[in-house]
């Protein structure tokens, strides 16, 4: 089913990519920091280079980040929306926060889906905020505050433990009457890199949902610390895990890197379509 928003829809007939556009001085891949000077041209080469929908945060999510609060997050991404907005009116935005506050307001400025790393746990009144504002919600999965996930976080079972959350919570999420819902395993949100990559190894476990899958590895910490590099060098990792993603079921890739993932989605496409001629 496509994913609908104010009256539009946004097919998932194949793959597709969501750029990441960060409001903020502190997230944790510097070149996906934009400012108020070049937010809008960032967006048209992200759009140009193919992205699907532009995702926008003011509000860095990194371990350890210091919360900003409200108000700040949105004097930093309003701009932004109503920017882009007005000079990319058919694009697609997300408004990448886990304030409900702030997601009201993003949606009113322009923003057609609200991407929320708490699934609603981290402000009582998400969910039936963005049930009411009728627009398409990505749930993703975290394990503790973004201040201490990263401190020696425990599973028996990560795969089946976060099966077992969405199992549970999409109930929640739907009995607040939130039509079009897109979960995310939360990759490196309270997951050690054993954990990320079983999860990534097992990924296929979570195509029992008829929701759309999200996945967002883009140039983290499971792989250049993995390479033993820095995120900086970590584009040839990310779009070879993009692809495995993308052969296990994931539908959306968050990227930093819009063209080299779109390259990715195209020959996955292409792979899985393919009906080749004898010497062809």
């Amino acid at each position: 089913m496509p994913l609908r928003s104010k009256n539009r829809l946004l097919s998932l007939d194949q793959p597709m990519v969501m750029g990441i556009l960060n409001v903020t001085p502190d997230s944790f891949f510097k070149d996906s920091r934009v400012s108020e000077n070049d937010f809008v041209q960032r967006a048209g080469q992200m759009l140009n280079d193919g992205a699907s929908i532009l995702d926008i945060g003011g509000q860095s999510t990194r371990p350890g980040a210091i919360q900003v609060g409200e108000q700040e997050e949105l004097n930093r991404v309003l701009p932004a929306i109503e920017s882009i907005r007005n000079e990319y009116p058919e694009a697609w935005l997300s408004i990448d926060t886990y304030h409900a506050k702030v997601a009201r307001a993003a949606v009113l400025a322009g923003a057609d889906i609200v991407n929320d790393i708490s699934a609603g746990l981290d402000d009582d009144h998400m969910l039936e905020t963005v049930a009411h504002l009728q627009v398409p919600y990505i749930a993703m999965h975290k394990k503790g505050a973004i201040q201490n996930m990263q401190f020696n976080p425990q599973y028996v079972n990560p795969t089946k433990e976060v099966l077992e959350f969405f199992i549970k919570h999409l109930e929640l999420i739907k009995s607040h009457g939130i039509l079009d819902c897109v979960i995310d395993p939360g990759f490196g949100f309270g997951k050690t890199t054993a954990q990320n990559y079983q999860i990534l190894n097992e990924l296929q476990a979570f195509n029992i949902f008829s929701e759309p899958l999200l996945i967002g590895i883009s140039r983290k910490s499971m792989i250049y610390k993995a390479l033993n590099t820095n995120p900086e060098n970590a584009l040839n990792g990310s779009t070879f895990l993009h692809a495995i993603a993308l052969q296990k079921g994931a539908k959306i890739l968050r990227v930093h890197d819009v063209k080299e993932a779109l390259e990715c989605v195209s020959l996955f496409t292409l792979l899985q379509n393919a009906h080749f001629k004898e010497n062809a």
